[in-house]
């Protein structure tokens, strides 16, 4: 998921205009640019490798690959039993829910669906993305409509994504696409899908954008304009918002939504209805500081770095 309102800045600002200032941009591998040879040119190509490692997992990776095709295939193999059982209600949160008190939208006799986010969910954004890694130049949301209107033939689809959609189509659940692209953009979606062998999508039918209400990069009620047509069995995505917006409550804290995914109700969701695909790179859950992230009881400090730093205080 691509919004305007997410996605951190590259490399600080600063260390990049210091290199620039002392040599002219150099793209990054060794496909593109010769050796180093001078010290400007070899800080740059470290503050480069440097900013690359933000991608290297997600577009690069075979461990990335491995997780994203055994979630399709969790997702399909869900899809599956619930095709056989018929469920009474989805997996879509109604309008009232609340963390503390979750409800989903009833089945009826609606034909089953399965919704998925499209950026980093079904589609690499590797174009994008390439600018950012061999440039330094982050995300920005103008450069981004560029992308969406131009960018369709530089995709690549998320390892498994194919052989899952193509199987649900198979069982008779209908695809349907809920992005945070633009609306005014969506023939141009609608494209870069199907190059990269997705299917087709139909604005306002199976695919849905921002733009479609009032919410903007809010998904919920999109959702719910979805669940209003379908009973949807099964949703996927890479960030939290693809599920519901109540985990992107202003206020709420690193900790806070860590913790609410895993306890409590959303925990029987996950990998059964709920199926979330790997992204380091952008996104909501790039946040926290050190007390989010490491709880001061299980802190560790190297015994023998104490003691030496006791010895020697300086």
């Amino acid at each position: 998921m691509r919004a305007a309102a997410l996605l951190a800045a590259l490399a600080p600002a600063a260390m990049l205009a210091g290199c620039a200032a002392s040599a002219p941009p150099r793209p990054l591998g060794a496909e593109t640019a010769p050796a180093a040879t001078t010290p400007a040119e070899a800080e740059q190509d470290a503050v480069g490798q440097e900013r690359l490692r933000r991608f290297q997992y997600l577009y690069g990776s075979g461990e990335a690959a491995a997780l994203s095709i055994a979630t399709f295939q969790a997702l399909v193999g869900h899809a599956r039993a619930q095709v056989a059982s018929r469920p009474a209600e989805g997996v879509v949160l109604t309008a009232e829910s609340t963390l503390d008190a979750p409800s989903f939208v009833g089945c009826g006799d609606k034909p089953l669906a399965a919704v998925f986010d499209v950026d980093e969910t079904l589609i690499l954004n590797l174009g994008y993305e390439y600018r950012e890694a061999a440039t330094g130049r982050g995300f920005d949301a103008v450069s981004w409509r560029r992308w969406e209107e131009t960018g369709g033939a530089r995709v690549a689809a998320v390892p498994g994504a194919v052989a899952a959609l193509n199987a649900l189509r198979r069982m008779g659940v209908t695809v349907v696409f809920n992005s945070n692209r633009s609306a005014a953009n969506a023939a141009q979606t609608a494209e870069a899908l199907r190059r990269a062998g997705l299917g087709e999508a139909v604005h306002g039918e199976t695919l849905f954008l921002s733009g479609d209400d009032a919410m903007g990069g809010r998904k919920d009620g999109r959702r719910a304009a979805i669940a209003e047509r379908y009973c949807v069995i099964t949703m996927a995505g890479d960030q939290l918002g693809d599920f519901t917006d109540l985990f992107n409550q202003e206020g709420m804290t690193a900790k806070g939504r860590r913790s609410e995914v895993s306890s409590g109700w959303a925990t029987k969701l996950w990998g059964a209805g709920w199926f979330l695909l790997p992204n380091p790179v952008y996104g909501a859950a790039l946040q926290g500081g050190l007390d989010d992230l490491f709880p001061t009881d299980k802190r560790w400090d190297d015994p023998a770095e104490e003691k030496a730093n006791a010895l020697d205080p300086r």
